[in-house]
């Protein structure tokens, strides 16, 4: 994981002064999560397969488990009500381990997707109680949090839950796009599953993976790219914006939403026989076992 200050100039020059950074060409080799189909000119800017040290990209490595789910009566209640959904229907916002909300942008939110008229799952937790925790928890009562009413006119149209098993809920039939932080496990995943995403960062390399998503490939929409999850004092990013970005998502997107479905294809092939993960693999191996 990036530190936040290499999106700063200072931070970056920093960081590549710092002695194992400086060292990383003294390795034999570099494992990387990804697939030459998805960053291709990253890849071949670093020198491709003559790079030094050699670079094997062997992705997407993704635990494609789904049956470690523990199935209890919350869980359960949000699969019943997904399975009742239609196809590619609802929308699901889930921020990660870390992502969490003060009550100003919880309202934000709620009230962006009231508007947007779309079903939704929403995957809602609260900062940590702990000053020095990076971990967020569960509400103890979501009603608290969510503004005055919002539940009851919402109850038909979506769901607002703590932890979700997010992996499980991007495999479902009634996903239709995924509102996320864009860390790199979530980007995988949501590829794998074929389910389009709407970028909104917050901290560490997030903002460089959506960046790269929404700008550089084209292939995501952009809920807030210049969003940083700080403190107190966050930016707070208005239901209009988050109104606009799920229908952007939902309804505006279908090159894009191709074009994803295109890359999921990919992701797929580039694991199988004469792939190119599946040949990275190969010369990896070859390289250091002989």
């Amino acid at each position: 994981m990036l530190p936040a200050t290499i999106l700063d100039e200072e931070g970056y020059a920093a960081l590549n002064e710092h002695g194992h950074t400086r060292r990383i060409r003294e390795a034999k080799g570099i494992l990387v999560n990804t697939f030459r189909e998805l960053e291709s000119y990253a890849l071949d800017s670093m020198g491709g397969d003559d790079c030094i040290p050699p670079i094997y990209p062997v992705g997407p490595v993704v635990n494609l488990e789904i049956d470690d789910v523990v199935y209890d009566d919350r869980t359960n209640e949000i699969f019943r009500w997904l399975d009742d959904q239609p196809e590619s229907s609802v929308v699901f916002l889930c921020f990660g381990t870390m992502g969490r909300f003060g009550g100003d942008q919880v309202g934000e939110i709620a009230r962006g997707l009231e508007r947007s008229g779309h079903r939704f799952l929403w995957a809602l937790r609260r900062p940590p109680s702990e000053p020095k925790s990076n971990i967020s928890t569960d509400y103890d009562d979501l009603i608290d949090i969510l503004p005055e009413g919002f539940s009851d006119r919402t109850v038909e149209a979506g769901r607002v839950v703590g932890w979700a098993p997010q992996k499980a809920i991007l495999a479902h039939k009634a996903i239709g796009g995924f509102v996320s932080h864009c860390g790199w496990n979530s980007i995988l995943e949501s590829l794998w599953f074929a389910v389009p995403i709407a970028a909104w960062p917050m901290y560490a390399e997030q903002q460089l993976n959506a960046f790269q998503l929404v700008v550089e490939l084209e292939l995501a929409t952009e809920m807030k790219l210049s969003y940083r999850m700080k403190g107190e004092n966050d930016m707070i990013v208005s239901a209009s914006e988050i109104e606009r970005g799920i229908r952007r998502l939902m309804e505006e997107g279908m090159e894009k939403r191709v074009k994803w479905e295109e890359m999921s294809e990919m992701a797929r092939k580039t694991l199988m026989v004469s792939g190119s993960s599946f040949s990275s693999t190969g010369r990896f191996v070859r390289d250091f076992l002989g």
